[in-house]
């Protein structure tokens, strides 16, 4: 079996991050898994009506792949035109393969072993890019199997189902929802919403660009001009979330209230969904037309007083015994990001699981490597989310350690490189202790950033340009290089 110098799981812009890295170190000996038939990840997969970023597009984009965006907020279609954008001119289709889900990796001593559908791969480096958001969660209501008509979950929205005219129950109110909700809400018949906790919604300040601005943007210095400032604006709003509750308040929460006054004019609705806790402790939602679909009188909301007590073959029962009958049931319930941010086994040295090493809570130093698991990389991985600004700038900061790390062990002649256990809990501490008084951890609400421990795992306390500061200063004294698969050092010999 031929082994690999890098195999990347997960074909979205993780992995096409990841490739480029690679590439620019002139290492082309790595495959690609992806386990869908297509490649490129989110805006491949996600097709559901209305889908659309909520970070600038000129810098929610890799940052040496300009294109000529046509709005300031891209919707799905054209983030799918950049994806492929992305892989064709990098060649990347070439060295994917499609249809390889990824069951089991297992560290074999010098080397990973690789298990798929499709058989088995090698590879001296794993650089896991599946991303956080590629596990869909349906919670277990009693009877949802017994259901006759429709149900998918966003995730895999079925193109081909004809809603127009339906009626239909959206179950969930976060960002994906706040979406569907408006775009299909003038075609069907009766829309009901059922909705866990409300989300605070900010006004989304979308433009079309010019054909001059469009063109402009390809070049260089503008584009780096406009990323810039974008980029600083979204940076202050860590001030809030982190430091500072009284101006997070004073002006984001009044911005998003006076949003709710004037596009709810119904008290009844209003109350609904006015949330109670501070804004930003759950994720901000950017609409214009959420407020206003809700408010249309084929649109029903359920809040937690008249939410879900069974599924029946027909429809659903309430809490309060109404039973509303629907044709299709959508699951707009989020996904497991926290806890099951890789869905496979993974076993390390000495046999072991990554599944024991992070209970209670997934943990990683740079959220990238783990005390145990050489040559492992995990993109987007622990507290590496960014509730602020474009989760790119996160994914490449990330690339910009991990192509050092590669080229630590290449360097040295070495087998394999592993983070000190004594540095990954001296930045495991940092983190948590940076969170205290954060708006994710003490804003009054309970959400998909924390895992079933209670520890937010997903985001990161600070400002992202720290992060990137981090991960650009290697530290070699924070890992240990093997020389050998039998040069093995305690995880305390080495110093953080």
């Amino acid at each position: 079996m031929h082994i690999h110098t890098v195999v990347i799981i997960g074909s979205g812009f993780g992995g096409q991050c990841a490739a480029k890295a690679l590439l620019d170190r002139g290492i082309d000996d790595f495959v690609i898994l992806e386990r869908r038939p297509f490649l490129g990840g989110t805006w491949k997969q996600n097709r559901y009506p209305g889908a659309a970023v909520d970070v600038q597009s000129p810098l929610y984009s890799i940052a040496s792949e300009p294109f000529e965006w046509s709005r300031m907020f891209a919707e799905r279609e054209e983030l799918e035109r950049y994806t492929d954008h992305v892989l064709e001119s990098n060649g990347l289709p070439a060295r994917t393969h499609v249809d390889t889900d990824v069951q089991r990796i297992e560290w074999a001593g010098d080397h990973w072993l690789i298990t798929t559908s499709r058989g088995d791969y090698a590879a001296k480096f794993v650089v896991n890019a599946s991303g956080p958001l590629s596990t869909p969660v349906v919670p277990p209501f009693p009877g949802r199997e017994k259901f006759q008509g429709t149900q998918f979950h966003t995730n895999d929205w079925h193109t081909e189902y004809d809603h127009a005219g339906k009626r239909v129950a959206i179950v969930g109110s976060g960002a994906s929802a706040a979406q569907v909700i408006p775009a299909i809400q003038p075609d069907v018949e009766q829309l009901h919403v059922f909705q866990r906790t409300p989300h605070w919604v900010m006004p989304r300040h979308d433009r079309e660009f010019t054909a001059l601005q469009r063109k402009l943007l390809r070049r260089k210095p503008i584009r780096r001009t406009v990323r810039a400032g974008i980029y600083w604006t979204l940076e202050t709003r860590i001030l809030g979330f982190k430091y500072s509750r009284t101006m997070l308040k004073a002006v984001a929460q009044r911005t998003a209230l006076k949003h709710i006054e004037s596009q709810v004019p119904d008290p009844e609705l209003r109350a609904k969904v006015t949330p109670d806790y501070t804004i930003g402790c759950k994720r901000v939602l950017l609409s214009n037309t959420l407020y206003p679909a809700l408010g249309q009188p084929n649109v029903t909301l359920h809040d937690r007083n008249d939410g879900i007590a069974e599924i029946t073959e027909t429809g659903i029962v309430t809490t309060t015994g109404e039973h509303v009958d629907v044709d299709l049931l959508v699951w707009s319930t989020g996904y497991d990001a926290t806890d099951g941010v890789i869905s496979y086994p993974v076993i390390g040295r000495d046999g072991r699981a990554l599944s024991d090493v992070w209970d209670p809570y997934p943990r990683a130093y740079l959220g990238t490597t783990i005390p145990g698991f050489p040559n492992l990389f995990v993109v987007t991985g622990p507290n590496t989310g960014i509730g602020h600004t474009s989760a790119i700038f996160l994914i490449e900061a990330q690339m910009e350690y991990i192509v050092r790390a590669v080229d630590a062990v290449r360097q040295a002649g070495a087998t394999a490189i592993e983070v000190t256990a004594a540095a990954e809990q001296k930045y495991t501490d940092t983190i948590h202790r940076e969170m205290e008084g954060t708006v994710w951890k003490d804003g009054g609400c309970h959400s998909w950033y924390q895992s079933r421990s209670g520890h937010v795992v997903a985001m990161f306390p600070g400002f992202s340009f720290t992060f990137r500061r981090w991960a650009k200063r290697f530290r070699p004294e924070a890992h240990h290089i093997h020389r050998s698969s039998t040069d093995v050092t305690t995880k305390d010999e080495v110093s953080a």
